[in-house]
């Protein structure tokens, strides 16, 4: 018997009218006492059978039931199976056990039926469905069934509640049979009006219902002393993160996780976000099985009126059901319909994170699913409990990372000033030294000759004018940095201010046997929007750069190509010493020096990519760098902008200073060989 059917299924299958109702224990105590009571008053020959769902509920009576044995006709109590609980008889009291797997551990029944009064009890516990905070509170478990003092409905309850015993007890079947002969004969007709208000009972009927009330109001209560419980626990978990850690991924990930959970919903989201953010990239997401992940997926924010909305006033927005079509929000979710079919959003919780009336995060809660979900006040007060520390964490983070960031900036600015004067100090006293010692010659040998005396004075003419430019350099990138710097922008041809720039380095070179530079670029090219000055400048510095690393018998090359309409591109490349590729970031670091600043076979500051990166940036460009890594050359590259107007107008370039006229190889599109030019360059 221990799969046995319900009785109380059982009893409203066998009487279709009776409706069950909801019952407290407290109110179920309160019944089975007043219909004890009434055998314990002096009614005699009654008919009782009692369930008890567990042996320590029986227990808790058992005096109280030798006392109704005493005075009834029949009685049997049931129980499931325990430690000092057994099957046994004395006189006309019967002791029953059941499987405690059986149903009747999960059921409250109390049947008596005498001569002039009868009233049964037949119940079921319902399973909480709140937590278990609400299942533990046992004054507040609840039962559903039926209560009456019909005849009828009580001899059809015994009737159920015999068979239950006889099959239970098979050596007591004959006791069970004249139990029913005597008690359910004859059997009552069915009542017009089956309900748990029949009988001559009004006190004890008004008692339940005063009870039933007063255990409403304790259950509510209950409810919101578990909710607030609830609450404090989780903004104390939060607070207490927030307190140990720095990092917002570890605050966000147990927020996001331990809010999933006490809400229960099918996915959460916590996110940072600013009010000009066009979207986000989701990282911390609490989901239940079976529902959709989000994490690393770009959230929209800028097409999102819902964000606008919250955005905009601060305020909470609770959408029970996104298929609504009278919601107040019916528009704006009209608008955001795909993100809504995609992801499977039937309820919607977005609650803003703001510090100072700025809003620095968001809070998402989805409910997915085919049925609507109405978002308590207590699931919005639980959220909004926690929303000032996320808010907090959120700006502490920024505030850590911001820290972070002038750390390395300290960092870099001592490493720089460690740089300056190893640099300086070299830089400086080379020249300075030589200086010295020329002007020292001329001034202690006054018969020194002639051509000694023109190369004294020339070297010490040459590093004055070394330091000149070292000067001139750290001047010049201090007024590039500061914004010091008054740029005349206007439309000029790449193709002059690249010759200009390649005579200006042949002039310089006094080694025959230099690298020799080469020039490619297309006899049409739209004019640029530059500085010429500082155009030319920039190339004389990346192309002496090129010089300095690569060996007379190597080759650089410049390079024009137009990739758009709005912008050239132009490359120096190098067959050079070449460059690690985990360096070619650093190399545009003021004073950067790839072998050290007292280990360098080239000299120079270590200012000039530094410049160059200054320059190209001010002119509306980028520039970086690539290498293979040693030994393997190395190419760099910058962008400058068209200018307005010459997106499409392509300046025409001759090369009448050339004075070679088109061969029929070159109208056939076969390559021609470099041709030096006045400067020295060649040019394609």
């Amino acid at each position: 018997m221990s799969n046995s059917p319900s009785v109380v299924e059982e009893l409203l299958t066998a009487i279709p009218q009776l409706r069950p109702r909801l019952y407290f224990k407290t109110s179920l105590t309160a019944l089975s006492h007043a219909m004890e009571d009434h055998i314990l008053a002096g009614m005699g020959g009654a008919l009782v059978i009692a369930s008890f769902q567990q042996e320590r509920f029986y227990q808790q009576e058992a005096s109280r039931y030798l006392r109704i044995a005493e005075l009834s006709d029949q009685l049997y109590v049931l129980s499931a199976e325990g430690t000092s609980f057994s099957s046994h008889a004395h006189g006309n009291y019967e002791t029953i056990i059941f499987a405690p797997g059986d149903t009747l551990t999960q059921e409250w029944h109390l049947v008596v039926i005498g001569f002039d009064y009868q009233a049964c009890l037949i119940c079921r516990e319902r399973v909480s469905t709140e937590g278990a905070d609400q299942s533990s509170l046992d004054q507040t478990r609840r039962f559903e069934g039926i209560w009456t003092q019909d005849r009828y409905v009580s001899q059809q309850a015994a009737k159920i509640l015999l068979h239950r015993i006889a099959a239970y007890r098979p050596d007591i079947a004959a006791q069970t049979a004249r139990a029913e002969t005597r008690h359910l004969r004859p059997l009552a007709t069915v009542s017009d009006r089956l309900d748990d208000s029949g009988g001559p009972d009004p006190f004890t009927q008004r008692l339940v219902t005063y009870l039933q009330a007063g255990q409403y109001k304790l259950l509510k209560a209950y409810k919101a002393i578990a909710a607030q419980g609830r609450r404090e626990r989780l903004v104390n978990s939060i607070t207490s993160v927030v307190r140990q850690s720095l990092e917002a991924r570890q605050i966000f990930e147990q927020t996001v996780t331990e809010l999933g959970q006490a809400l229960e919903v099918s996915r959460c989201l916590i996110y940072p976000c600013s009010a000009t953010d066009q979207s986000v990239s989701i990282k911390f997401q609490h989901l239940k099985p079976g529902v959709d992940s989000l994490v690393n997926q770009v959230w929209p924010l800028a097409i999102n009126p819902l964000f606008d909305y919250v955005q905009d006033t601060k305020e909470v927005v609770a959408i029970a059901d996104t298929q609504d079509r009278t919601s107040p929000f019916c528009q704006e979710l009209d608008a955001v319909r795909p993100l809504i079919d995609r992801w499977e959003i039937r309820a919607w919780l977005i609650v803003p994170l703001t510090y100072q009336g700025r809003l620095v995060g968001i809070i998402e809660l989805h409910q997915c699913g085919a049925h609507p979900y109405t978002w308590t006040d207590d699931d919005q007060a639980l959220v909004d409990a926690i929303a000032p520390q996320l808010s907090v964490a959120i700006i502490q983070a920024e505030a850590y990372a911001h820290l972070q960031d002038l750390n390395h900036q300290l960092e870099a600015l001592d490493r720089t000033r460690n740089n300056l004067i190893a640099i300086t100090g070299h830089e400086l006293r080379t020249p300075l030294s030589i200086i010295q010692v020329c002007l020292e010659s001329l001034a202690t040998e006054p018969d020194m000759p002639a051509d000694l005396h023109r190369i004294m004075l020339e070297s010490a003419l040459e590093n004055a004018e070394r330091l000149r430019k070292l000067v001139q350099d750290f001047l010049t990138l201090s007024k590039l940095e500061s914004g010091r710097i008054q740029w005349n922008s206007e439309a000029l041809s790449i193709k002059e201010c690249i010759e200009l720039a390649v005579s200006n380095i042949y002039a310089q070179g006094k080694d025959p046997s230099q690298s020799t530079i080469r020039i490619k670029v297309p006899k049409q090219l739209p004019m640029v929007q530059a500085d010429g000055e500082w155009l030319v400048e920039l190339l004389i510095k990346l192309l002496d750069n090129a010089r300095k690393f690569t060996p007379p018998d190597g080759k650089i090359t410049i390079q024009v190509t137009c990739p758009n309409s709005t912008y050239l591109q132009v490359s120096v490349a190098d067959t050079g010493r070449g460059i690690e590729p985990d360096l070619l970031d650093a190399i545009f670091d003021r004073f950067y020096q790839e072998e050290g600043a007292l280990r360098r076979t080239a000299g120079g500051t270590g200012l000039g990519l530094a410049m160059c990166r200054q320059i190209v940036e001010a002119l509306g460009g980028k520039i970086w760098a690539e290498s293979k890594g040693k030994n393997k050359g190395s190419q760099f590259y910058f962008t400058i902008p068209v200018a307005l107007g010459q997106a499409n107008a392509l300046d025409t370039y001759t090369v009448s200073h050339l004075q070679r006229p088109q061969s029929s190889r070159e109208a056939a599109g076969v390559a021609i060989h470099p041709v030096r030019q006045a400067g020295g360059g060649l040019i394609d």
